[in-house]
């Protein structure tokens, strides 16, 4: 069972790790099998210790280290868990952070939306500042703003996607760029730039088919449809992006 599940990540073999909120724990589901999935992390109950999650919020697999990192939202903190079959606690990667979404790209960077700081860092393996790669400028709804930054998506050239929530967009950043969740737009920062592009959304909190009513979960398929996560229409909506 799940309760209030958040974020959730598919290998190559089509294991599937989900954010079980609210039982604060990561489960695991190997290749389809839909009846028995494992506790892969937490599932000690609600708490600090490095057995424990409090609210995760967002997973992914590191294929390198074979872990998991976990963004563990009210402990604010991201941490890693081996996924050996022995693991019994993990260990903290980031402390103080009020972390939300999770990406890697091809080159093992980290890449973590703050939905307080309304901003996106992207770390190396043992960094604890990290690399502002999008807003950074203050909550707002401007093209540099992020309002409430959630789920990430990274592509090959490390341009960044952001569902930008109380913006009710999704915003791109090319890498290198500065820009944009409250705005209900999806943005898109390009590399070099200051300020991102809005891809999908950005008018206005609403139904229609170029609206949406807080952002989420987002990712793209391999023909390069955009998916996003609608919460407050309770629909997933998809998008040819050029």
């Amino acid at each position: 069972q799940l309760n209030f599940p958040h974020g959730l990540f598919i290998d190559d073999n089509q294991t599937v790790v989900i954010a079980d909120h609210w039982n604060n724990r990561i489960m695991q589901w190997k290749n389809g099998n839909t009846t028995n999935g494992q506790v892969v992390a937490g599932g000690n109950g609600r708490g600090n210790g490095l057995n424990q999650l409090y609210w995760p919020i967002d997973v992914l697999i590191d294929k390198e280290t074979d872990s998991l990192i976990i963004c563990d939202e009210s402990n604010h903190r991201v941490v890693r868990w081996s996924r050996r079959s022995d693991t019994t606690q993990g260990e903290i990667l980031i402390n103080d952070i009020n972390c939300y979404g999770l990406a890697m790209d091809e080159q093992r960077y980290l890449y973590i939306s703050d939905d307080e700081k309304h901003e996106v860092r992207r770390y190396q393996s043992v960094e604890k500042i990290g690399t502002l790669v999008a807003g950074g400028n203050g909550q707002g709804g401007g093209l540099n703003q992020l309002n409430v930054p959630t789920y990430l998506f990274v592509d090959r050239q490390q341009n960044v996607y952001v569902s930008d929530r109380n913006n009710h967009r999704v915003m791109k950043w090319n890498k290198g760029a500065k820009e944009d969740e409250g705005n209900n737009r999806v943005m898109r920062w390009t590399q070099g730039a200051k300020q991102g592009t809005v891809i999908v959304g950005g008018n206005g909190k609403g139904a229609g088919a170029n609206q949406f009513n807080i952002p989420y979960g987002l990712s793209f398929d391999r023909h390069g449809n955009l998916y996003v996560a609608d919460m407050s229409n309770n629909r997933v909506q998809r998008f040819s992006i050029e």
